[in-house]
């Protein structure tokens, strides 16, 4: 009987059969998807390589098509010359100018940000400061800034909460959640910020002979702290700091604008000084519907909210992110929170991420053992199961 002889492929696998650590290596094998698996990070976006910076142009007073003709279209000209940059568009507003320059895929976010930064600084002669134009500020941006969690504020039924006093829960909720491991830049939308408004009264500032550029320059060298270097003696140095910031409403009133008959006139006499929301340029609203229900909450409601945004670190597993804000918002109830507020969790990236990638591990076994059932049918049990 002629002696069977076996290509390359046989004489490994024959190799394999016969060797006792074959098991072993099986059951690493098994192990090391197991546990990628696991530590693998879930994630709803994929971290891709598109690296985006923002460049902020603030040109004050003026007009929004003053802004796009003066800055943004000679922007957008000076940074499409960029190597790598693929797309370069602009959005203008009053006073503000916005440039986002869009990298080619897989394009390294360290040096795009170089190239963007020194591309603006070494074209600073286009920015026409003689008419106002401020210095830009470049910004990069990354698919880690989208938030994965967003929780609404909104008052429950029957409280009396404005937007301003929803905001100033959402920067304690803020405060709160940076304690959370593994989350990154987290804000609060909606809601007017708190402000000093100062009206003038021109006839008091006629009767004391006070004019409105004196309470002006009173104001920026009173709200200012500036180092003014430092003491040295017996051995020890101390720092000099001149000047301070003003902090509440009171001292803004007491603020010393000029002298009239050898007396200090002081803001509250010549101007109406107020604390309070400030003009609010965008809102936030929380509508609920029928399915309003399913989440405890009352439907057929439009009550004003803001919303704080919860995004987390490069590589960290947006399941756990989700999982530790919320379980953190939910110890903070009713002593950070105030017992008028009730809230919603309008955005989970973490509960969809991991709904996604349990659906496609199941699909996954699914077709394992669907293969495993086809091999033992066609070529036995023994076959199938190895």
């Amino acid at each position: 009987m002629a002696e069977q002889t076996h290509g390359i492929a046989g004489r490994i696998a024959a190799k394999f059969m016969r060797a006792r650590l074959t098991p072993l290596l099986g059951l690493l094998a098994l192990l090391a998807g197991a546990l990628a698996v696991v530590l693998t990070p879930r994630e709803e976006e994929p971290q891709i390589k598109v690296p985006l910076v923002d460049i902020f142009i603030p040109f004050p007073g003026a007009s929004a098509h003053e802004v796009e003709s003066m800055v943004a279209s000679p922007a957008e000209q000076v940074l499409s010359e960029i190597k790598g940059a693929e797309y370069v568009y602009s959005a203008s507003k009053p006073g503000m100018a916005v440039v986002t320059v869009r990298f080619e895929v897989g394009s390294d976010r360290t040096d795009a940000l170089v190239k963007t930064y020194n591309k603006v600084m070494a074209n600073r002669d286009w920015i026409p400061r003689e008419v106002g134009v401020g210095e830009p500020i470049v910004k990069p941006k990354s698919i880690n800034d989208v938030p994965v969690i967003t929780l609404t504020l909104f008052p429950k039924q029957g409280s009396d909460l404005t937007g301003y006093e929803l905001r100033q829960a959402g920067h304690a909720v803020e405060h709160e959640l940076k304690k959370v491991p593994n989350t990154a830049d987290i804000y609060t939308l909606g809601g007017p910020q708190r402000t000093v408004r100062v009206l003038l009264e021109p006839d008091k500032m006629a009767e004391f002979g006070i004019s409105p550029g004196a309470i002006r320059d009173a104001l920026s060298v009173s709200n200012s702290s500036l180092p003014s270097g430092e003491l040295t003696r017996r051995n020890q140095s101390v720092l000099v700091q001149t000047g301070s910031f003003l902090n509440t409403v009171d001292e803004v009133r007491s603020l010393v604008v000029g002298v009239a008959d050898q007396a200090p006139v002081y803001l509250k006499d010549v101007a109406e000084v107020s604390e309070g929301p400030e003009q609010p340029d965008h809102y936030v609203w929380m509508g609920t519907g029928a399915g309003a229900a399913h989440k405890g909450l009352e439907p057929g409601r439009r009550v004003p909210a803001v919303t704080v945004a919860v995004a987390k670190k490069k590589g960290t597993n947006a399941v756990n992110v989700a999982e530790a804000v919320e379980a953190r918002f939910d110890q903070i109830k009713g002593h950070v929170i105030p017992e008028g507020i009730d809230y919603s969790v309008t955005r989970d990236y973490g509960y969809t991420a991991n709904h996604k990638a349990n659906e496609l591990l199941f699909h996954l076994a699914l077709a394992t053992i669907s293969v495993v059932i086809f091999i033992g049918l066609a070529l036995g049990r023994k076959e199938g199961a190895v």
